[in-house]
């Protein structure tokens, strides 16, 4: 029997790719045959490298652009129809809400749907909520599973009325010996503090990782620079992530600015993120919308005090006053505070360190999320009357 298919479902290949990748390969390892849909873009030569098979949406796109989400819906249907999954499993707002649609129109077996954080958060303004809420109960009568990655959107849902037993709380997880600063050595840290900025051993260097957006706090961040700049001349603030100009809140000119004058070293995107945590002191993530952070569980691995947003995920993420130190949302002035006070406490800085490593231990291992989604596929497939993976019991 040929083994079946389980179709993933995002809007970019560098979701694919650097949410999934891992999790991707080990669902072929367990016997599926993995495809990724999503638009083209430099990380499917990367998947294919994994054995992941991929087939590209023209029309994908992160931009708010309804005429081309109306052909990505149409290009879907046709994708499902030839492909015939056994599983659809969808991700980020707009895929994971119309994908599930699609899914059960095309009488797709099983369709799952991971919540990487919901679109409107209960203080946003009642007209945003009604309408992300609306479509999220919507679209979730469509799906037989919704995996959830925080306890808040777990309840959130449970108020919506999605039924319990569709509901599972998944959480988020990473590649824990991929983030392991037990493999740095010295050389390699002074290497990555030369690139994140620092010109000399008693520089603080606060990094971020993140996609260039204004959701990401970024603005806020680079106000909290521009004011440290006098008040504590050692710290040094660099950026890792990649341009989205195609989103609505992308960084403008202004915000380019700031950084400029704020002394804040934009780097890109990059591949090697773990090669560039070892050069960090603190970690800054300063959203106003979360999931569950990768990069925050990522920089708490290898042991780098970690200051959020304190919001949905980065709760989950952050142990206040003990991993590190959550923050008001839009707040340079409490950003620049928490900044100040790690960087005069290094004392403080190593306890949040050793913890935050701990607690990654305990806590962000990403076979617990790989694990918990193939016994969710295994329990929807007998219930379906689907095919198994090969050497399923």
């Amino acid at each position: 029997m040929s083994a079946p298919v389980l179709a993933h479902l995002t809007t970019t290949d560098m979701s694919l790719e650097l949410l999934l990748g891992p999790q991707l390969e080990a669902f072929a390892a367990a016997g599926f045959r993995v495809v990724g849909v999503s638009a083209d873009g430099p990380y499917v030569a990367t998947l294919r490298d994994r054995g992941i098979e991929h087939v590209a949406l023209a029309h994908s796109t992160r931009a708010m652009a309804p005429h081309r989400d109306v052909r990505a819906v149409a290009e879907l249907a046709g994708v499902l129809g030839r492909l015939r999954p056994d599983v659809l499993h969808t991700h980020n707002p707009k895929p994971g809400l119309y994908g599930r649609v699609v899914g059960r129109t095309r009488r797709v077996p099983v369709v799952v749907n991971t919540v990487h954080g919901l679109y409107a958060l209960p203080e946003d303004p009642w007209p945003k909520r009604a309408v992300v809420y609306g479509l999220e109960r919507l679209a979730a009568t469509c799906s037989q599973a919704e995996l959830v990655q925080n306890p808040e959107d777990l309840a959130v849902l449970r108020r919506l009325g999605v039924p319990d037993e569709r509901l599972v709380l998944l959480g988020n997880g990473i590649d824990l010996a991929r983030f392991d600063p037990r493999r740095v050595d010295a050389t390699s840290r002074a290497r990555a503090r030369a690139e994140l900025g620092a010109t000399g051993p008693d520089d603080v260097v606060v990094g971020l990782v993140g996609r260039l957006v204004r959701e990401k706090g970024y603005p806020e961040v680079f106000a909290a620079a521009d004011a440290l700049r006098t008040r504590c001349p050692t710290v040094r603030f660099a950026a890792i992530g990649p341009d989205e100009p195609d989103k609505g809140d992308g960084l403008g000119a202004d915000d380019r600015a700031l950084a400029e004058r704020a002394g804040v070293r934009l780097l890109g995107h990059r591949r090697d993120v773990e090669a560039l945590y070892p050069g960090m002191d603190v970690f800054v993530l300063a959203s106003h919308r979360e999931g569950f952070p990768r990069a925050a569980m990522e920089a708490a691995a290898m042991g780098v005090p970690v200051i959020a947003t304190d919001i949905r995920g980065c709760r989950q993420v952050v142990d206040p006053d003990a991993t590190g130190l959550l923050v008001t949302p839009r707040d340079p002035a409490a950003l620049a505070d928490a900044v100040a006070a790690l960087a005069d406490d290094p004392d403080r800085r190593a306890r949040f360190a050793a913890a935050g490593r701990a607690k990654a231990e305990r806590e962000f291992d990403q076979q617990h999320c790989i694990d918990t989604t193939l016994a969710t596929y295994d329990r929807l497939l007998r219930r379906a009357g689907g095919r198994l993976p090969a050497g399923a019991a």
